[in-house]
């Protein structure tokens, strides 16, 4: 008789009565989490970072309630009760003496909508209207069409009807609705704003050493191409955009703008950049993207780089580990791409004919990835 070497099945011990009620409260944390996005950005339309901003960073429940816009008095106990939350969250800190007096934090100074208040190349950091924009009930009813898509049959018509669950909720894809939206790409310039500050500040030098020119493809409105531009005025720096886009940017003779699909042909240049492109594409689109990137820089005598600025997932942090995650299901709720670990992106980079890379996590959530054919 044959012996029985299957596993036995593996036994939890009891959770005790103290370890139940502090799973509760965690799925409470999980269940409500969207009140915390909606707590952000009521702190972001009312104004409040700025608000403490403007009184030397120390701002008494009192100064909240004048500042503009104003609070009436019937709303003044719910504003307490928000900062509390916000507190709690880290958004702002409250004095320890317990006086109702509130200062900010790192990530409320990210907030600040003053021109002072400014990070490296002389670049404004207020990212307000990335905030306000990732929380807005547009984005939201599409991240509430998630659970009803994962279980779409994957038939031909379902899959054209709802590529994605943005396209399950309002009956077009992401790009259609956004060549509509003023707040997306103001929103995205101020990411590029305070991304392109850093990689100026940290790692320019380094970066762009023996650079004479480069092409910020899908750069939006130039905001990348610029600081670059004026931080090295020995590299001659353009942006590849759609028609339509070209068409709407207003030129001040810094970058120059082509018109043009990515897909289909990148001029040569010693430099092709991607910053935030490639999470939007499925991998089969992001190796047609970096085909076109290497024939670009391979037609100069001396071959360039592509540098890729993106999400590497994978950190030490708990923190910017999850925060990696959240922007990959907010990829899988908009678009068909997501956010890459090391071994989905080496495996585009060799499938488009690419030979070694070197990444450096010098960005937070994100990194700078530099590829050589």
């Amino acid at each position: 008789m044959a012996e029985n070497h299957s596993t036995p099945p593996v036994t939890m011990a009891t959770p005790t009565s103290a370890e139940l009620l502090q799973a509760q409260a965690q799925l409470w944390c999980h269940a409500f989490g969207y009140l915390k996005s909606m707590a952000l950005q009521s702190a972001i339309r009312l104004g409040i970072p700025t608000a403490i901003h403007r009184c030397s960073g120390a701002a008494s429940m009192a100064e909240l309630h004048d500042a503009p816009p104003v609070v009436p008095p019937s709303k003044r106990p719910c504003l307490s009760r928000l900062m509390k939350l916000l507190v709690a969250m880290g958004v702002f800190r409250e004095d320890k003496a317990g006086t109702s007096v509130f200062s900010l934090t790192p990530v409320s100074r990210l907030l600040v909508e003053e021109e002072e208040e400014v990070i490296g190349g002389g670049q404004r950091t207020c990212l307000s209207p990335f905030a306000v924009m990732a929380t807005s009930p547009f984005h939201f009813a599409a991240s509430q069409r998630l659970p009803e898509w994962l279980e779409m049959n994957d038939d031909a018509a379902a899959a054209a009807a709802a590529e994605t669950p943005f396209m399950a909720a309002h009956g077009e894809g992401l790009h259609g609705y956004l060549g509509r939206d003023s707040e997306f790409g103001e929103a995205m310039g101020a990411d590029s704003r305070f991304v392109a500050g850093i990689v100026v500040r940290e790692c320019g030098e380094a970066v762009f050493a023996g650079v004479t020119s480069l092409v910020d493809v899908g750069g939006g409105d130039g905001t990348t191409a610029k600081a670059i531009a004026k931080a090295f005025p020995h590299v001659r720096c353009s942006v590849l955009e759609l028609p339509q886009v070209v068409e709407s940017v207003v030129v001040d003779g810094t970058v120059e703008f082509l018109a043009g699909d990515m897909m289909e042909f990148i001029p040569p240049v010693d430099v092709v950049l991607l910053k935030f492109v490639l999470h939007n594409w499925s991998d089969e689109d992001c190796v047609r993207i970096l085909e076109r990137s290497k024939e670009a820089i391979s037609t100069r005598k001396q071959k360039g780089k592509v540098i890729i600025i993106d999400t590497v997932v994978g950190s030490a942090s708990k923190q910017t580990l999850e925060a990696q995650l959240l922007m990959d299901l907010c990829m899988m709720v908009l678009t068909t791409g997501e956010e890459r670990d090391e071994e989905k992106w080496h495996r585009l980079f060799l499938k488009a004919g690419f030979s070694q890379y070197k990444i450096s996590p010098i960005l937070g959530c994100r990194s700078l990835i530099e590829v050589y054919p």
